[in-house]
């Protein structure tokens, strides 16, 4: 599978004993996580559920709209930062960010979630709206709109609310799509090593809009993720990959307890 965006050319200087690294993946021991080079290190990325995903970097642990019980991140590194991308019940708990959030722990959610989180959680978070960018422990983050634009789903995710994120760690450019359907900002994105789209129906948007959003941007690898279905069924992941083609590499991760659906 030929990979656009990187070939991910590394100095030895930047990692020792390297000339050069591709942007191809080996699986690490903890969780069957995929790892990606970076100039300082790794960056291992976790799936965990639905649209759940966890990054260990170089520098801080983060945490991508986590939900569920607690004891779900028992084996998983501590968060140094966690992001929300939207106040869904699939995105967003209080009770879940209260335990693994600490004393001190920083968060950066939208601002819609921000105004529902108690006042001990509201200290530790900061607000980033669409079009927005900052940095957190070193981590660049832009603030990518999430919204639909079909319409019998404006309703769902209405424009100027909700946050896709676009990471920049150690050069490596991640995009996390939140919820949303294959929107201009989408498709206008640029240098995109790693994203992570959703595509599940009737909430964001079908597998022929995903891949022609993905065809637009370019990644050099994608993650389908967020594509359990209203009824339950799960988004054709193989028919997926078909449409987007040899220009980006379509990976699976383990979101639904084991079941890749390729």
């Amino acid at each position: 599978m030929k990979l656009t965006r990187r070939t991910l050319l590394i100095s030895g200087a930047a990692i020792a004993g390297a000339s050069s690294l591709n942007l191809s993946m080996a699986h690490a021991a903890a969780h069957g996580a995929d790892t990606y080079p970076t100039g300082s290190g790794q960056i291992s990325v976790h799936p965990v559920d639905h649209a759940t995903v966890i990054f260990e970097t170089p520098g801080p642990v983060i945490y991508v709209d986590p939900v569920g019980d607690a004891a779900t991140y028992a084996d998983y590194p501590a968060p140094d930062m966690i992001l929300i991308t939207h106040e869904h019940g699939d995105h967003f708990n209080v009770d879940t960010l209260t335990a693994l959030a600490g004393q001190g722990v920083p968060m950066l959610v939208n601002p819609a979630v921000y105004e529902k989180l108690p006042e001990g959680l509201k200290a530790q978070a900061v607000q980033i709206a669409n079009g927005e960018s900052t940095e957190m422990q070193g981590i660049g983050i832009e603030a990518i709109p999430a919204y639909n634009i079909t319409e019998d789903r404006l309703n769902f995710h209405p424009q100027g609310r909700d946050n896709g994120y676009v990471l920049t760690i150690d050069g490596l450019r991640v995009y996390l799509s939140g919820d949303t359907e294959a929107t201009p900002e989408m498709r206008a994105l640029q240098n995109i090593d790693v994203a992570f789209v959703c595509m599940n129906l009737p909430f964001t948007m079908g597998i022929e809009q995903a891949a022609s959003g993905v065809q637009s941007f370019k990644p050099a690898v994608v993650y389908p993720y967020h594509y359990r279905n209203k009824d339950k069924t799960f988004s054709d992941l193989e028919a997926f990959a078909k449409i987007v083609g040899d220009d980006t590499e379509v990976k699976t991760g383990n979101w639904y307890g084991g079941a890749d659906h390729m």
